[in-house]
């Protein structure tokens, strides 16, 4: 979305500066009311559909150029699917003549002057601001795992715990010393909700069935991995019928789940859970989000997980013209429960802002209350196997795994992508195998896998050690 540290930095304009005119739009736009959009993702870009062809000028402004279909980044993440599969250009999606897209990063709000302050030294005005920047995982404190233990949150993240997998793999196959290779073919996924189990399932089945006879001196299928979880069951905020199946699933696949154990130190060698020393190379972390810091820029007081409070219309208190969205916003159902951070959510919500801001631009009114239409949640645990709440319809295994594989096809943006998925998947069924198998990315990188140190043992030979150093060197010169 809008917001890290390690995003692209376009050129520095000069302070002060504000797009104000469309080309092609003429006088007419430059006087029109302005409004601004800050993310690109699924809220984001609902909104500025909503407000092509209309009167308002519309400013995109995201870090990045392209819209992430994020529940898929884990198969990016386990080399099921490339980068570009799970992206596409905004600029190719808003085509309106009244929409520019900015390619720079919000750093904050001034409320008083009614614009935001963005990386590259802008001072864009707004008549109405919409905030939909998305959420960031949640360390609870310790932000120096983020380091050693990265989520599949951007693509970024996600070719990086790529690479850390497939050169855990590469470093065993050299390796001589039966522990370290035993720490190099240990991954450890913390968190049991849908991101945690996806991804340890996909790590499951890249071991044990895609590269299984990819190498000669060790043995993939013998890989160990755990799912590590502070609560007491897998998915739970799934019906518990569902977290069961998961649990059983996962168990079948090879992944060993802790429940009840919590983590208490990750390092360089591993990690530290319920007492436990787990030597491993592959931390991942999906144990719970939090929002941008979109409060601190309001300077309003953060709801649960840093969210912020919220009218029904989505407004801020004392400021009507000023909406936050999707994961950032703190926003409960008709049964009074808070809204899931899901695609569907976030899409909703867009949709219902841009008509919002259309209409009172145009001075038509409207009194619609916004409704969330739950759809239902599901989760894919591996090959055949998933699970689906769908309004209270619930579904595991090969019937699960179809409905999953179709809403996901169906919501990724632009025909090409659900093609080259669809053509992806059939393949990868048919046949075990995944394309994306490249280890790319660079160790001073944020998020970057670190390499263990060489030890070898003094049976391993001098060609294998030689053999080592190069890998590391190839490495760092992807």
């Amino acid at each position: 979305m809008a917001l890290s540290p390690s995003a692209q930095r376009p050129v520095r304009a000069k302070p002060g500066t504000s797009p104000t005119t469309h080309s092609g739009a003429g006088a007419t736009l430059s006087q029109s009311p302005c409004v601004v959009i800050v993310g690109g993702g699924f809220a984001g870009i609902e909104v500025a559909k909503a407000l092509q062809g209309s009167p308002a000028r519309v400013t995109v402004i995201d870090r990045n150029n392209y819209t992430l279909f994020q529940p898929l980044l884990y198969q990016v993440a386990t080399a099921a699917l490339s980068p570009a599969d799970v992206a596409v250009p905004i600029r190719g999606l808003l085509h309106g003549p009244n929409i520019e897209v900015l390619l720079d990063e919000v750093v904050g709000v001034d409320l008083g002057r009614s614009c935001v302050r963005t990386i590259a030294g802008r001072e864009i005005s707004f008549s109405s601001l919409v905030i939909a920047t998305g959420s960031q995982y949640n360390y609870f404190g310790y932000d120096e795992w983020a380091r050693l233990a990265p989520a599949p949150k951007t693509l970024e993240d996600a070719v990086a715990i790529r690479r850390r997998l497939l050169l855990a793999f590469e470093e065993a196959e050299m390796c001589g010393d039966d522990e370290e290779r035993r720490a190099l073919m240990t991954f450890v996924v913390i968190g049991a909700g849908p991101t945690g189990v996806e991804m340890a399932g996909a790590i499951a089945e890249l071991a044990k069935t895609t590269l299984a006879r990819d190498f000669h001196r060790i043995d993939p299928t013998s890989a160990r991995i755990l799912l590590i979880e502070a609560g007491s069951k897998v998915l739970g905020e799934f019906p518990e019928k569902l977290g069961t199946y998961a649990h059983r699933a996962l168990t079948r696949l090879g992944v060993q789940v802790l429940l009840n154990t919590k983590i208490e130190l990750i390092d360089e060698n591993g990690v530290v859970a319920g007492g436990q020393r787990i030597a491993t190379q592959a931390v991942i972390w999906g144990a719970g989000v939090k929002a941008t810091p979109v409060a601190a820029w309001l300077g309003i007081q953060p709801g649960p997980r840093d969210t912020v409070r919220v009218n029904p219309d989505f407004s801020i208190a004392a400021h009507p013209n000023i909406f936050v969205i999707g994961d950032a916003a703190a926003v409960s159902g008709i049964d009074g429960k808070p809204l899931p951070g899901l695609a569907a959510v976030a899409k909703q919500e867009g949709g219902y802002v841009g008509n919002l801001i259309r209409h009172r631009i145009e001075g038509t009114g409207t009194t619609t209350v916004f409704r969330y239409r739950d759809y239902g949640t599901m989760a894919t645990i591996g090959r055949s196997a998933a699970v689906a709440d769908l309004r209270g319809f619930k579904f595991t295994g090969t019937v699960a795994w179809l409905l999953w594989g179709f809403v996901h096809i169906y919501f990724l943006i632009g025909f090409h992508n659900r093609l080259v998925v669809f053509v992806n998947w059939c393949w990868a069924w048919l046949t075990y195998a995944r394309s994306s198998r490249l280890i790319t990315g660079d160790e001073g990188s944020r998020s970057a896998p670190r390499l263990p140190p060489v030890a070898p043992s003094v049976v391993e030979s001098s060609k294998s050690i030689s053999s080592r150093e190069t890998l590391r060197a190839n490495a760092k010169r992807n």
